[in-house]
């Protein structure tokens, strides 16, 4: 049976479109046989491979208190900690290793003293997207078996190579930073979000170029950090993956 992998990228609140693609997903019946995801989008596959349907993704999503993931933890690394996240997907999933998935997971994070990519395909889930999702700067690094991890954006926004590696035959991915459109930044975080996301995006462009499919949504309305916009972004991801799946799935036959 051929094996067909999706790869969910990062982008702050811009990951909700991951639920939108998941919708999609469901409705035309395509069966994955792998998953990754970096920052943001490791949250949502560990989700949806621990057995979520995209129904109760969409309500986890739409129920966040996004800026009350993350508390003040001064250090020398960072200001805020983002082990409510961690605690997050505990309470969602249990404490599970990432090999207890339903479908094969790999997520991506960053070993910052050695300046590599760090992959989890076992271990702690809710440790591995806590590491996957840490903003370096602004949250204090997950210290991980001696090893201290940041944000996966920084090696692989969207990682498709994990699949690739792990012998998919078809690899989908998302985009959620192809079409932002960066704005004026009101505030510190909005600064750094700017900053780290625009450097990464030609780095992200030649990554993804090994894709059978990229489905890259305009979000270019809205904000990195706009959670009151979360259900329109669900929207934009859906209409945009739908036709794309559709297309991409009648070649397959």
């Amino acid at each position: 049976m051929k094996k067909t992998a999706l790869a969910l990228g990062g982008g702050a609140v811009l990951g909700a479109a991951h639920v939108g693609v998941l919708r999609a997903v469901s409705e035309l019946d395509i069966q994955l046989s792998m998953v990754s995801g970096t920052s943001i989008g490791s949250f949502i596959a560990a989700l949806y491979t621990f057995g979520k349907s995209w129904e109760e993704i969409r309500d986890i999503a739409l129920a966040i208190d996004w800026f009350d993931l993350s508390g003040l933890a001064l250090s020398q690394f960072g200001l805020l900690s983002n082990r409510k996240f961690g605690t997050m997907v505990t309470e969602l999933l249990g404490k599970r290793d990432i090999r207890d998935a339903r479908i094969p997971l790999s997520i991506v994070a960053t070993d910052i003293g050695a300046g590599r990519k760090f992959l989890f395909t076992e271990g702690d889930v809710a440790m591995a997207v806590m590491a996957s999702s840490c903003f370096p700067g602004l949250f204090k690094p997950v210290e991980y078996n001696g090893v201290l991890l940041v944000d996966g954006v920084l090696m692989e926004n969207v990682p498709i190579s994990p699949l690739i590696d792990a012998g998919a035959d078809s690899v989908i991915c998302v985009d959620l930073l192809s079409a932002h459109c960066y704005k004026k930044p009101d505030n510190i975080i909005d600064l750094l979000l700017n900053a780290f996301y625009s450097a990464i995006s030609n780095t992200t462009a030649m990554q993804i170029a090994e894709a059978d499919l990229a489905i890259m949504p305009d979000l270019s309305a809205f904000s990195l950090l706009g959670i009151s916009q979360v259900e329109d972004i669900m929207k934009i991801g859906y209409s945009s993956a739908l036709p794309l799946l559709r297309g991409w799935k009648e070649k397959q036959r």
